[in-house]
């Protein structure tokens, strides 16, 4: 028997375990996304050699983080919700004039930001899984709903000038052995703010729910084939309502970030950034059509999203559709391949 070829008591080959499509997906993100922040550093450098460079993607991105985290859940499930991003500026409108006209504190806003997104999700969750309803039909109608009730709140900008809320706004979260010295030689330390925080926790929090829970088990199952696991006992219907439940409650805490971030209410905050969240999830190598996906690969496809944008405009390419060519190419290369994985999985 030649050597390296292994074995079992009965002489029969034993076969290599195989990454699974999850993992294989997590790792092709996780690579791309160092190739690149080590590509810029080493040709690009400037800011790229700053460590608060990189705290400056996750502090602009807190939210859209927490957006993607949802959006993965729903599309593991096989679904999709384009409202997420409609349901953050309706947050933030309603959090600055809440505070701003009605003399709110940060507690009764956090609830707010909560109570819309869990009010969202229990009635888009119940027409998408009880009532199979399509959910792009559903979350489209629930983006119109949120565009149209952010303007009755306010059509005005609305700064938030509450002391209370400056004070968690501005507040920041110093990482130590970071720092860097700026032109007169003193030292700035790098740092985070408090959405950073949230953030990650909030993926933490929700990898561990997917990963060892039954209810987690259920999402992948649902969407790997729903007929089967209604086979195998698992109520696919609930299943899908409490995905689509917190995907929203997910874009009212993205909505909080977010409002934590910008300090304001405005028609025009968190534009596009449902299709962001869509194409984190991508890139972070969540299968559209459900079954597959990695809350830590969704993580790392904010990052990568956010780090080839930084790459263009330090390039010289700041125009806006040198970005969307950019990340529309990032994101057909990355359903490239999906596509080769599905193809994998199906020959499976």
């Amino acid at each position: 028997m030649p050597k390296g070829i292994k074995t079992d008591k009965n002489g029969r080959l034993k076969s290599r375990p195989q990454m699974n499509d999850t993992n294989l997906l997590l790792t092709i993100t996780i690579a791309a996304f160092f190739l690149m922040y080590i590509g810029a550093i080493v040709f690009l450098g400037g800011s790229f050699t700053k460590p608060q460079n990189f705290m400056n993607i996750l502090n602009n991105n807190a939210s859209l983080i927490v957006l993607a985290s949802g959006m993965s859940i729903v599309m593991i499930t096989g679904g999709i919700d384009i409202s997420v991003g409609q349901l953050t500026c309706l947050v933030c409108m309603c959090s600055a004039v809440f505070l701003e006209k009605y003399n709110g504190n940060i507690f009764e806003v956090v609830l707010i930001s909560l109570g819309i997104g869990l009010a969202y999700g229990l009635v888009q969750g119940f027409l998408v899984a009880y009532l199979e309803i399509q959910p792009f039909i559903v979350s489209l109608a629930g983006l119109f709903f949120a565009k149209g009730m952010t303007t009755i709140v306010s059509k005005e900008p609305v700064r938030v000038t509450n002391e209370g809320f400056l004070a968690v706004k501005n507040a920041r979260v110093n990482v130590p052995g970071l720092g860097s010295y700026n032109k007169l030689g003193n030292y700035v330390p790098a740092y985070v703010e408090p959405g950073v925080i949230i953030a990650l926790v909030t993926v933490i929090i929700l990898y561990c729910v997917l990963r060892w829970t039954k209810l987690g088990r259920n999402f992948y199952a649902v969407g790997g084939n729903s007929q089967s696991a209604n086979m195998l006992g698992i109520n696919v219907k609930r299943t899908k309502f409490i995905a689509h439940v917190l995907c929203s409650l997910m874009a009212g805490l993205g909505g909080l970030l977010y409002f934590l971030h910008v300090g304001s209410g405005d028609v025009a905050n968190a534009a596009g950034d449902e299709m962001n969240a869509i194409a984190s999830s991508i890139i972070g190598g969540t299968l559209l059509t459900g079954g597959v996906g990695n809350l830590i690969g969704t993580l790392f496809g904010v990052l990568g999203l956010n780090t080839i944008k930084r790459i263009v405009a330090a390039l010289g390419f700041d125009q806006a559709w040198w970005t969307n060519i950019t990340v529309a190419a990032m994101i057909c290369i990355f359903l490239l391949i999906q596509s080769i994985v599905l193809a994998r999985k199906n020959k499976k």
